[in-house]
């Protein structure tokens, strides 16, 4: 009989705007997430910051809708959901520049994308939140406890479809305005419905004006001139926003607005970055260059570190990237090529060890961020499956971006003192003569060394790289009695670790072309979160591979 029922059952009007509006509002907030995070960063405070706004403006709906659901009408839920349809529009054509607007703001950096979110989410949602009290109130349930809770457990059925359909259909296949524009009409739509069979004049133009804002601010979208230089292409991922930029000769990868990596097209040999050539520093700790057979990079970003050691030494190169959108466009943009001694793997870096049987002579972890850390890439158990992943001699090699003192530099402190509990020796550059935030690498051995900086110089002179090593020897810094917390899987405090970062400057210390004039080393100074990493149209081509 149920079954029967189930297969037989037609939602009633304010069923299906109440189903509608949870799928709107879940889709809305996971979207934000991707709207969001490029200017203000994807860490704990953005995520927390948009889902207290969305809840707070539903909840303010709900109160609201709550107080007028005596007079509801379908009619008037339709101008509700017309209006938030109208609101979509605003977010598709003017959250870029609202983003950059509220990013001026003087607020402490972990509430900076509160006004964004409240701007742009809060009103959409808090329309959304009239829809169920209004159905509740239309339903033809006989209890106010049976309608109420047959109007809420529809709604999060929606809400189910919508977080589910945005995260792993929509998003991964469509960009962010696409998804807007379909949030769009499907809003129209609804309320189109709701109107039926006797639709006035009004409610139908109203409509199909509608229906034009959105795709008006879909195909027009704001004009504003990128600073970064020309976008060769630019997509959404199913982790992350990703763009390539050619500022000049300069190609440099960014995901979610954050440089990840850059090659220089004129001259593809450099180290655009500073810091990417302390990647070499492993190889001053082996016994023997030729003895380094297998090579693992966690974090692939552009590929550019990778293919440098694919191209210096005689080794064969694993590469785990767990976006195979950021490995297509290395591809088609880094010059990226699959071999028998470069193999790239889509996958978790935590995961790659726990399954792989291989042995690395060398590992590089490359996956960090100034505001965002895989906590589970930082931790004692993961610096413990590190070590036995590695050869008996083998090096471990981390890109840690801190201070190297202040309040800044808590997370470097906690990650040194966390590796020194697994690896025997430890060894810190600094990549910036300045006190700000930058690139600090940490490399570990799995076997006693005692190098000392004079010992590293030495083999810096002697051995053959065909990269000079000196400057990063001379950054060498002595490890600190810090009190830094052991990280470990079951303690999450990287989040606080970081917390005394955001906002604050960072430096990329970027290294001079042969066709510049020799002066010390530049730097790129960036306010927001930019990343670490190895670190429109498709109308760029490949190049070549190169060194970053």
């Amino acid at each position: 009989m149920e079954l029967r029922t189930a297969a037989t059952y037609r939602p009633t009007k304010p069923e299906l705007a109440v189903f509608v509006a949870g799928v709107i509002s879940m889709g809305l907030e996971i979207l934000a997430v991707r709207i969001i995070a490029p200017q203000f960063g994807s860490h704990i405070y953005t995520v927390g910051g948009i889902l207290t706004v969305v809840l707070a403006a539903l909840s303010l709906g709900y109160w609201q809708g709550g107080k007028r659901a005596r007079g509801a009408t379908n009619r008037e839920m339709s101008w509700l959901l017309l209006a938030t349809a109208v609101y979509v529009a605003i977010v598709i054509y003017a959250s870029e520049l609202l983003l950059i607007q509220t990013s001026t703001l003087a607020l402490p950096p972990r509430y900076a994308a509160l006004p964004a979110a409240i701007i742009l989410f809060g009103p959409p949602t808090y329309l959304l939140g009239f829809i169920s009290p209004y159905a509740a109130e239309l339903s033809q349930k006989a209890g106010t406890g049976e309608a109420s809770g047959h109007v809420y457990a529809l709604g999060t059925i929606g809400s189910i479809l919508g977080s589910a359909a945005t995260t792993f259909v929509f998003i991964p296949a469509m960009s962010i305005d696409a998804i807007g524009l379909l949030f769009g009409v499907l809003l129209v739509g609804t309320a189109v419905i709701l109107t039926l069979p006797s639709i006035s004049r009004k409610p139908l133009i109203a409509s199909a004006v509608v229906v034009l804002l959105l795709i008006a601010a879909t195909g027009v979208g704001p004009v504003a001139y990128d600073h970064r230089g020309d976008v060769v292409h630019q997509t959404q991922t199913a982790h992350q926003q990703l763009e390539i930029v050619d500022d000049g000769e300069i190609r440099t990868m960014y995901l979610d607005g954050a440089r990840h990596s850059a090659i220089d097209l004129s001259e593809p040999d450099r180290h655009v970055f500073e810091y990417t050539g302390y990647f070499h520093l492993p190889m001053l700790m082996t016994d023997d260059v030729d003895d380094v057979d297998r090579v693992l990079f966690i974090g692939g970003g552009g590929y550019t570190g990778p293919q440098d050691f694919e191209e210096r030494y005689d080794v064969t190169v694993d590469v785990v990237e767990i976006d195979p959108d950021v490995t297509a466009a290395a591809e088609a943009y880094f010059g990226l090529e699959e071999s028998e001694t470069m193999t790239a793997h889509a996958d978790d870096g935590r995961q790659f060890l726990q399954h792989t049987d291989e042995t690395y002579d060398v590992i590089v972890l490359d996956a960090y961020k100034q505001d965002q850390v895989p906590f589970h890439l930082t931790t004692i158990e993961f610096m413990t499956l590190v070590s036995d992943r590695l050869a008996d001699d083998g090096v471990f090699h981390a890109n840690v971006i801190a201070s190297p003192s202040g309040p800044a530099s808590e997370f470097y402190h906690a990650q040194q003192r966390t590796m020194n509990e697994v690896f025997p020796d430890t060894y810190s550059f600094r990549t910036s003569d300045s006190s700000a935030i930058q690139n600090i690498q940490i490399v570990a051995t799995n076997d006693e060394t005692g190098f000392s900086e004079a010992d590293l110089a030495t083999r810096n002179a002697e051995r053959e790289l065909g990269i000079d090593l000196s400057d990063a020897v001379d950054n060498h810094m002595t490890e600190s009695d810090s009190d830094a917390p052991i990280l470990r899987d079951d303690r999450g405090e990287v989040d606080s670790l970081l917390d005394p970062m955001l906002g604050q400057r960072y430096v990329i210390e970027e290294t001079e072309g042969s066709s510049s004039e020799p002066t010390a080393p530049a730097q790129i100074v960036s306010p927001e979160a930019t990343a670490s990493g190895d670190s429109g149209p498709w109308s760029a081509s490949p190049i070549t591979p190169s060194a970053q």
